[in-house]
């Protein structure tokens, strides 16, 4: 068993309160679920505490935990509550979950990102549940006078066996609600866990399959307006004045005007990322008449000037440098491949590299490069506001709403306290809904108009605005000896406007003499996180050189891999790299032997590739074919390391749709530029993967341990590119270095 302390940081991690039901209610400051609603719930306590931060038991045992994180996808709202329920002890189907507003005082990480949410939330649910537990069956012990480790529990039930006694959860919640909350407790060892571990359905699917209001989308008010904005055509231009001659009498249209989103003098954070600040803005009363009169309104725009301004990143100040002009996607690469023949920055350095590569019998050097990408969320970007009497209402889909909030305080005027953010289900996130400045658009919009209103981005606003994953470039040396042995590693990357190198990365650690620099070029074009922000190119373009390396060498590419890892476990070279070897290792093991690596079928031809990412490992091994002159990937099998699985069905969608998600971007995802304008804003012309195109099968598999959960939402999303690239090269003999690998009507030759 495991005795941990119920308080965190600062705060008290649970309190109690009684309920004016006679229920018990629990309150914790972190606590990331979502609802889970259930079609039959029979005689509902009298009264439930809207409260957020608060798992409340009511009078008939049923249980509600209130979420602060939006779900986004990635399934919290079926397993964060999983935890709490198993260590609680309660049987799953009494268990009801709702998602929580914005509340900064009760909840603490109240976003998601970065794959987090279950690693973050793990010991913290567990205790919610736990704590519970614990003062429920001091409650029993009090009731039936008798030692409290003589109270057992089993699905809601209280027992005290050698008494013949027994009592569900809700009729002692009043009692356990007047129990001081433990200093300590038992959390369950994972043997005994009874819901963690086995696979449960997605809540929300009825929600979603029979169409049910979830998303910001489908906000609705009465008297509510529609509102959509417009911004200057290309990067490198700012909207001077507009006409509204031809708008202001179309039918349905309230008002137009230009709005600055964030004020000159006013020090934006990371997340308060906005490509065009000035913006014309149409108010009307449906949207189709609003879209009509985006057609209509003539806008003047001119050149920016270059500027460097301070940004703010959790108490960390940096320099951002906006360069004028209007840049070009072809121009893009020429600066990139000029900036790595020259000196960068090193970040990393083992050895002596110079001398080593000096020394090598021989060389091998290969580019890689990978194009700007959209987001391409499948619900555009949207929010409703209503600002009225100093006070803010907003409901719409946020992945970091705190921070937003912060924002929406500073520029509306309206103090924290009266502004109320609740958050609805993401159609689709990756990163693109951490920068809301849609949500400062509406709030501001519904300043100016005195009505609620909800602003609608069209397919083409969102995919020309901006917040893009930057464009990138790598250049890799190997050096081998006399023996083929690799001497000397030496990785040079970089990107617009940001570097993609994790410098103490495989296969850091693993190489004796080992380089890694890198270098950034500025522009005006906007980026942001991206799925596995940076990982989704260095994965590509490392595991495709490794892969060439080892048929230099002459070995099998995963007898060559596990080789390096065994040397980075055995003995490292340097103290800052920052994967397990072991577990690298492990991934690659499990995959080597459910994929049968090493038998081959005729016309199949194979790709591997492993990669470290938001603290978990993938391995994926991917198998295609050539019909018709076009490469169809029949499977992909995938081993993954990402500690405790909670929901094993949740985990595996989410593995299947980060490899489903890789594979359409590395055939055909690209966003180029000319004259600063984006060539692509809808999918008529931006490609992306087809249900027919996805792998006819992917075959998941976990390592199976006892290390708490790590990231998923991710991890499976950067191997799956060089996976690709590398069965590519053994169905064709042609290397693929730039990204994307094939594009519309292109065969394989």
């Amino acid at each position: 068993m495991t005795f941990v302390k119920t308080k965190i940081g600062r705060r008290s991690f649970i309190k109690t309160t009684s309920l004016a039901s006679g229920g018990m209610l629990l309150s914790f400051n972190w606590l990331a679920s979502c609802k889970m609603t259930r079609e039959e719930v029979s005689a509902l306590p009298n009264e439930w505490f809207k409260l957020n931060g608060y798992l409340k038991i009511g009078d008939n045992g049923l249980v509600t935990i209130m979420s602060p994180n939006p779900e986004g996808g990635q399934g919290v709202k079926t397993s964060m509550p999983m935890i709490v329920a198993d260590e609680l002890d309660v049987d799953w189907k009494d268990v009801i979950v709702e998602q929580a507003d914005l509340d900064t005082d009760a909840f603490t990480r109240q976003f998601i990102g970065g794959s987090q949410a279950i690693r973050r939330g793990w010991e913290s649910l567990r205790m919610a549940g736990a704590s519970a537990r614990q003062m429920l069956k001091e409650a029993a012990a009090q009731t039936w006078q008798v030692p409290t480790q003589e109270i057992t529990t089993e699905a809601g039930v209280l027992h005290h066996k050698s008494g013949d006694q027994s009592m569900r959860y809700g009729e002692m919640a009043s009692k356990a609600a007047k129990i001081p909350v433990p200093e300590e407790v038992e959390l369950k060892d994972s043997k005994d866990f009874n819901i963690i571990g086995t696979s449960r359905k997605n809540v929300d699917g009825p929600k979603i399959i029979t169409g049910k209001p979830l998303f910001g989308s489908d906000t609705n008010r009465e008297g509510m307006l529609i509102a959509m904005i417009v911004h200057p055509p290309a990067f490198g231009l700012k909207l001077k004045s507009i006409d509204d001659s031809a708008v202001k009498g179309m039918p349905g249209i309230k008002d137009v005007f230009t709005l600055k989103v964030f004020n000159d003098n006013y020090e934006k954070t990371f997340f308060d990322t906005r490509t065009f600040n000035d913006v014309a803005v149409i108010v009307g009363n449906s949207t189709w008449e609003v879209m009509n009169a985006k057609k209509a309104l003539k806008i003047e725009c001119e050149p920016i000037e270059s500027i460097t301004e301070t940004r703010d990143r959790f108490g960390n100040k940096w320099e951002q440098h906006t360069p004028s002009g209007l840049e070009n996607t072809d121009s893009h690469y020429t600066q990139m491949e000029a900036m790595a023949n020259r000196p960068a920055t090193i970040q990393r350095k083992d050895g002596n590299p110079v001398a080593a590569f000096q020394k090598a019998a021989k060389i091998i050097e290969r580019t890689y490069t990978a194009p700007f990408l959209a987001h391409n969320c499948m619900e555009p970007m949207n929010f409703f506001a209503h600002v009225k009497d100093g006070k803010a209402e907003l409901i719409g889909p946020l992945q970091k709403p705190e921070f937003t909030e912060q924002t929406l305080s500073a520029r509306t005027g309206i103090p924290l306290e009266n502004i109320e953010i609740k958050m609805t289900r993401l159609g689709g996130g990756y990163g693109r809904r951490s920068y809301a400045h849609w949500a400062i658009e509406a709030a501001l919009i519904s300043q100016r108009v005195k009505a609620p209103i909800k602003l609608i981005y069209t397919r083409e606003d969102d995919m020309t605005d901006g917040v893009y994953r930057p464009s990138y470039h790598a250049k890799f040396r190997a050096g081998l000896d006399a023996n083929n042995n690799l001497i000397a590693f030496h990785v040079k990357a970089g990107g617009i406007p940001e570097s993609p190198l994790a410098a103490n990365r495989f296969p850091a650690g693993a190489v004796d003499n080992y380089l890694a620099e890198d270098w950034t070029i500025d522009s005006n074009l906007t980026i942001g996180s991206f799925r596995a922000p940076r990982s989704n190119f260095m994965a590509s373009a490392e595991q495709s050189f490794l892969d060439e390396v080892a048929e230099a060498i002459g070995k099998d590419p995963i007898d060559f891999r596990l080789e390096l890892l065994e040397r980075a476990k055995e003995n490292p070279i340097g103290e800052n790299n920052d994967y397990e070897a072991d577990r690298l290792v492990g991934v690659l093991k499990l995959v080597q032997e459910k994929s049968n690596w090493g038998t081959s079928e005729a016309n199949v031809h194979r790709g591997v590739s492993a990669y470290f990412c938001h603290n978990s490992y993938a391995a994926q091994v991917l198998d295609l074919v050539i019909e018709n002159n076009k490469p169809v990937v029949q499977k992909v099998t995938c081993a993954l390391d990402c500690g405790v699985v909670v929901n094993p069905d949740g985990a595996k969608n989410m593995a299947e749709g980060g490899i489903v998600d890789g594979i359409g971007n590395a055939f055909y995802g690209e966003l180029t530029i000319k004259d600063g304008v984006p060539e692509k804003n809808n999918f008529d012309t931006y490609r992306m993967i087809r249900m027919s195109e996805s792998p006819k099968e992917i075959d998941v598999h976990f390592v199976e341990n006892d290390i708490d959960p790590t990231g998923l939402g991710e991890p499976t999303f950067p191997p799956i590119f060089a996976a690709l690239a590398n069965a590519l090269y053994q169905a064709t003999g042609k290397r693929y270095y730039r990204q994307p690998f094939l594009v519309e009507k292109q065969v394989v030759g």
